[in-house]
């Protein structure tokens, strides 16, 4: 009874219409959502040097710990990791195209995580907030959801891309693993219609147990497992050699798209679950933002990239979770894999693909209050989404609809409607595409 009244006090679950088990069960599902995160990040940095066993160990500590901070901190049902684009930028375009040290890529990340902490210190991100209109904020939501959508039908190999073609085409839907995912599709959209909670969580364990005869489900040699030193990782950036001039457009690189990426993450997945005021705006807003910046400043210390808020955390949102309880309950779960690592593993990608599907569709809702007769406020809202979806990032899309925002109401006639911030703020988003090109 006591640590349920402290669990109250803490999270303030009855005024947020939700309770310890609805929480916990939240958590769950995001955590078994987002496992593949054990797997891929590691497996990327291990390709730019770090090794692989450490990588896992470094990754598992930063989720589950900067998670937990946020939940306590922030209250918030929001679960972070190492964002796969700061990731895939590091181990890709850094280390193999570039030459570049990791060390080296590590102190950018550093540096970029002190810009967080600074924007957010001094109010600047959540002055951007406000200054974002309407029009994107509503379609950051529907954004955020065909993006969960895409990564689902990919993981559940309904779509795949097709080199020669340069486009997505259906996948092999004979194939037994497309086959189990279309089967957690059909279980998992059923018992939503059927309004049965936790469909969620029930459909990814029963699609890993239907897996296992098939095939597609791999039963672990061992149970358990001793994690390995984190030495070769820890405190190995190079923060000097980053702060070169020739690196700065690669310090861009991180810092923009993963300051929206945040941004449309943490707005999307509050959207769901109702926590958005009548302007699209997220109360508090500064203390979510602070941790992801201080974790990102931390993650750099053990050689993990940019720590930002994980869109899987909005399948926590569709279980129900409303508080920072889910989030450190997803966290805690991270960390106990540092010793079970072999048994939580055997969940296949084909179990969690629909889940993160059926959550896309929940998230489109909010296009609905899009002003589509007025091609000043819907054409930069479709700039959003579909440059979110094309370009497979968030920070891409939102930057690409505040440019288009900007650009066409300035040019129609209309500037006033636009905020003064809003043609500073697109200097650097400019740069930004400048950087990339």
């Amino acid at each position: 009874m006591r640590k349920s009244n402290l669990l109250e006090k803490m999270f303030r679950l009855s005024s947020n219409n939700t309770n310890v088990r609805t929480e916990f069960s939240a958590g769950l599902t995001i955590f078994m959502t987002m496992l593949y995160v054990l797997i891929v990040v590691p497996g990327m940095l291990a390709s730019a040097g770090i090794p692989k066993g450490t990588a896992t160990v470094t990754v598992i500590i930063m989720t589950g710990v900067i998670s937990i901070i946020m939940g306590i901190y922030s209250n918030r049902p929001f679960v972070l990791a190492p964002g796969l684009g700061s990731v895939a930028f590091l181990t890709v375009t850094l280390v193999v195209a570039e030459d570049i040290p990791w060390q080296v890529g590590m102190g950018m990340v550093f540096i970029s995580g002190l810009l967080f902490v600074l924007f957010t210190v001094l109010g600047l991100r959540k002055l951007i907030v406000r200054l974002v209109p309407p029009a994107i904020k509503l379609s950051i939501g529907a954004g955020v959801g065909l993006f969960i959508a895409l990564v689902g039908f990919r993981n559940a190999g309904l779509i795949q891309a097709s080199e020669k073609a340069n486009s997505l085409q259906l996948g092999d839907i004979g194939s037994p693993n497309t086959l189990l995912a279309l089967l957690g599709f059909f279980i998992m959209s059923v018992l939503l219609a059927r309004k049965v909670k936790g469909h969620l969580l029930i459909g990814i364990v029963i699609v890993t147990l239907v897996g296992i005869p098939m095939g597609v489900t791999k039963l672990p040699n061992a149970i358990f497992s001793l994690p390995e030193s984190i030495s070769p990782a820890f405190f190995q950036l190079d923060i000097i050699e980053a702060l070169k001039w020739s690196y700065f457009p690669f310090l861009l690189a991180f810092f923009v798209p993963d300051f929206f990426s945040s941004l449309g993450t943490m707005l999307g997945v509050a959207s769901k679950g109702n926590m958005l005021d009548k302007n699209g705006n997220l109360k508090d807003i500064d203390k979510p933002f602070l941790v992801d910046a201080g974790g990102t400043v931390l993650g750099s210390l053990f050689s993990v990239p940019v720590m930002t808020t994980y869109v899987e955390s909005a399948a926590g949102v569709e279980a129900g979770g409303r508080t920072g309880l889910t989030a450190v309950s997803s966290g805690f779960l991270f960390l106990l894999t540092l010793f079970i690592t072999p048994l939580i593993m055997i969940i296949p990608t084909e179990a969690t693909a629909p889940a993160l599907i059926l959550v896309g569709l929940t998230m489109l809702s909010s296009v609905r209050n899009i002003n589509f007769e007025d091609v000043t406020e819907s054409l930069p809202a479709f700039m959003t989404i579909v440059m979110t979806i094309f370009t497979f990032n968030f920070g891409t899309g939102i930057a690409a609809g505040i440019i288009t925002y900007v650009v066409v109401k300035a040019l129609s006639g209309r500037h006033k409607e636009v905020h003064p911030g809003m043609y500073i703020l697109v200097i650097p988003l400019i740069a930004y595409f400048i950087s990339l090109a």
